[in-house]
């Protein structure tokens, strides 16, 4: 639905921290579900770890984040969201509440990210993010994210 490069338009994230691959549905102001492909090029498996190479936690929560992260901007108004695009706001992750890691998750995985809104405030949203692989939850997190003001 949305590929690479519309995800770019939205995230400042770029190589290596860009997390999330494509966007393969979602309802504006409700959900959203995306994918990152795991391979062993990822430059953290060289030292995470060495011998058995697992994604760090604190990365498929930031996946989970980045995809509502776009999740925030394509809930925007029309006009909102044009005047937004292209670094012109920036998305900020402000908090993480009941992270836990399920299953490790290794290179040749696909990592679904399903995130939905549970409440949205002004600039504040509060999301739950759900890291999935093979349909089995890997991880879980709620998370909440600040959409800055624009800048002049």
């Amino acid at each position: 639905m949305l590929t690479i490069e519309d995800i770019k338009k939205m995230l400042p994230h770029r190589y290596p921290f860009l997390l999330v691959d494509r966007i393969i549905d979602y309802e504006k102001g409700n959900w959203i579900k995306a994918i990152k492909n795991v391979t062993y090029n990822e430059p953290f498996f060289q030292g995470h770890f060495p011998n058995a190479s697992v994604m760090p936690g604190v990365l498929i929560v930031e996946a989970m984040a980045q995809a509502g992260g776009i999740l925030a901007f394509l809930s925007m108004d029309k006009e909102d969201f044009e005047r937004s695009i292209g670094g012109k706001r920036m998305v900020y992750f402000v908090g993480i509440d009941k992270a836990r890691f399920k299953k490790p998750i290794t290179p040749g995985d696909q990592v679904v990210l399903e995130v939905k809104i549970l409440k949205h405030k002004l600039d504040i949203w509060k999301m739950e993010g759900k890291a999935l692989v093979d349909g089995s939850i890997v991880a879980e997190a709620i998370m909440a994210a600040k959409i800055d003001r624009e800048s002049e």
